[in-house]
């Protein structure tokens, strides 16, 4: 990839469940910093529609809250699904929209996924718990290194990895391992 290539930050989660909201919360912090030849969406959940937009980019860098991953949060390197790609009218998973954007769009760009681990997301409320907000700040200090370098590297569990569609094992102890 040549140097300044563009990049899609695409966050998603519900501010209104407490960390549920750290993918928009990172999202908002890195637009606020308007890094050149990045651009930044969040939404509630991952749409079909954003398969075009997807489309356009040479990087994409999807981010969620993650309730049982490593800490401060983990990322690794997300290829499209294979044959029978399925989701439902109201969400996508990342590697079910990668798949569309080389089906659809003939595009296959560098993806990521980050999972940014939050604690409390059963209750009602727009703020985040004091160590989620913790975890988000190295994940935006992280973020934004690697787009400065355009150097993402994997920060991955030592338990088998996290599956896109955001299901992550429980053992007891995690560690992470810097790839």
């Amino acid at each position: 990839m040549s140097h300044g290539a563009s990049t899609l930050v695409l966050a998603w989660g519900n501010p209104g469940r407490l960390d549920d909201g750290l993918g928009p919360a990172l999202a908002h912090r890195l637009e606020a910093r308007s890094l050149h030849g990045v651009t930044v969406a969040s939404d509630y959940q991952l749409q079909v529609e954003y398969a075009e937009e997807v489309s356009r980019h040479d990087r994409i860098v999807f981010v969620d809250a993650d309730r049982t991953g490593g800490e401060p949060f983990w990322i690794q390197r997300l290829e499209p699904a294979g044959q029978g790609v399925s989701f439902s009218t109201h969400s996508v998973a990342p590697d079910a929209l990668l798949a569309l954007v080389r089906d659809l769009f003939d595009s296959e760009p560098e993806a990521w996924l980050m999972g940014i681990r939050g604690y409390e997301f059963d209750e009602f409320g727009e703020w985040l718990s004091e160590q989620a907000r913790a975890n988000l700040d190295e994940a935006v200090a992280f973020i934004q290194a690697a787009l400065h370098t355009n150097g993402i590297r994997e920060i991955r569990l030592t338990a088998p990895d996290p599956d896109p569609a955001d299901v992550i094992p429980e053992p007891a102890d995690l560690k992470v391992t810097h790839v």
